[in-house]
Formats: structure tokens, C-alpha cells, sequence
């Protein structure tokens, strides 16, 4: 398999924190970049994209899941850490499951609802920097 080759300028991504029956979706990244970390469904904007069209197309692809957009949650900037590491601007969104059931592509190898207060407790799982604190942002937004 051929090495990814990241862009020479920053990457605009979106992310959503999908919220049902109080808890919010995480998925496991199955390859790089964050592989075998938890996350929130989300990838790139492409040109000409709204970030609310790339969001939807983005969870759609991912997931199959149809979401119903409430507003930004919060942002956070990923530096690339190595040489040909990826520099991303992600801008996460808060959102609630609007149909569907989960149906991961290959991006992802797994996923779980979990209740926001019952972040800080999953010891055993890899979350990517700044999740808890996007996720908590985002229960505020929704009044939860």
C-alpha cells in the first residue's frame, strides 16, 4: 500500500457530534490518520462545499446516518507531529440522529453511543485530543 502523501497547506475538515436518546455516536478510526482512535464521524471539505453539505456527506459516507445540523460546537487545530504528518482545521458541529442505523465503510471499524458524562470513565479506549471537551460543548448547544 502506497504512503499517503499529505498536502503542503492546511486541511479544512468537519466533524459532528451526533446526539440519540442522550448519548452521542463514537467511532473507531481504522486507519490513519488517529487509526485505533475513537472520534467523531467527519472528513474533509472539498471546494465548493458548504460545511454543512461536507458534514452530511461526510456522516452519510461513513455511517449511512442521517443527522439534523444544530449548530458549531467548536474547533480544533491538528499540527502535523511528524514529517508528512497532516495539518487539519476541524470544525465540529453539534447534531442530532435524524435516521438510519449505523453502517461503518472502511474508514471506521467500529462505534458506540455513549453518554456524555460517562466519558471521563472509558479508560480503555483511545480518544482523540480535545473529544470530551467538543462533545460536552456540543450537549450545551442542544440543550441536553
Amino acid at each position: 500500500m502506497a504512503a499517503i502523501v499529505q498536502p503542503t497547506h492546511p486541511q479544512l475538515a468537519v466533524s459532528a457530534a451526533i446526539f440519540r436518546d442522550g448519548k452521542v455516536l463514537l467511532v473507531r478510526r481504522a486507519r490513519s490518520p488517529a487509526k485505533g482512535f475513537y472520534s467523531l464521524p467527519g472528513g474533509r471539505v472539498e471546494f465548493g462545499e458548504s460545511l454543512h453539505q461536507a458534514l452530511s456527506r461526510e456522516v452519510d459516507e461513513e455511517t449511512g446516518l442521517r443527522i439534523e445540523i444544530i449548530g458549531l460546537a467548536g474547533w480544533r487545530e491538528v499540527l502535523p507531529a511528524t514529517a508528512g504528518a497532516g495539518h487539519y482545521l476541524i470544525m465540529s458541529f453539534a447534531a442530532r440522529w435524524a435516521a438510519n442505523e449505523p453502517a461503518l465503510n472502511d474508514e471506521l471499524d467500529d462505534y458506540r453511543w455513549i453518554a456524555p458524562d460517562a466519558l471521563a470513565s472509558l479508560g480503555d479506549l483511545k480518544l482523540t485530543g480535545g473529544l470530551e471537551e467538543v462533545i460536552l460543548s456540543a450537549h450545551r448547544l442542544l440543550g441536553a
